[in-house]
């Protein structure tokens, strides 16, 4: 089971939600991701927040992937940003693209498959001149207990759980 069918499993006291109504929360999450995921790559860059003791740090980055039903990000583990989110998983990213922006709170998961850096180095082949899979480096975190608020100075906030 993925972490995904995990996470969709729901149970209120002994009640099994039915297959049909799984299958349409599963794909209604999905479609969400790929809105967040839509919005981030129109965007070309995004920020990445994370905290160093008290003191926030911001960076710019350009890498997300969708992979196994979860959005991912990419870096170096030599890199600050990395000691960062391994002391405190709590990041925030931000984007604005067109009079709107999106802000997403999340918990940052490293996953350690190899299969999981491959996807990402696929996705952006211009990240083959500094990384690769197997170079000890490379890192992917994927974004857990997620909420995405889309916001613009015209309409109400649009808030996606993941």
């Amino acid at each position: 089971m993925d972490f995904l069918t995990v996470q969709l499993h729901f149970t209120i006291g002994l009640f099994y939600y039915s297959t049909e109504v799984y299958n349409k929360i599963k794909k209604l999450v999905v479609l969400s991701m790929e809105e967040v995921l839509k919005f981030l790559k129109d965007c070309g860059a995004y920020y990445l927040a994370t905290t160093e003791g008290s003191q926030p740090r911001v960076r710019p980055f350009g890498t997300i992937n969708l992979f196994k039903g979860k959005l991912y990000f990419q870096t170096g583990k030599v890199k600050n940003v990395s000691k960062q989110i391994h002391a405190n998983p709590k990041i925030e990213i931000c984007a604005f693209k067109d009079g709107a922006w999106v802000r997403i709170a999340a918990e940052a998961i490293e996953d350690d498959l190899r299969e999981a850096r491959v996807s990402m180095l696929n996705t952006y082949p211009s990240l083959a001149q500094k990384y690769s899979a197997d170079d000890g480096n490379t890192e992917v975190f994927y974004l857990k207990n997620a909420t995405a608020t889309f916001s613009s100075f015209t309409s109400e906030p649009k808030v996606i759980k993941f």
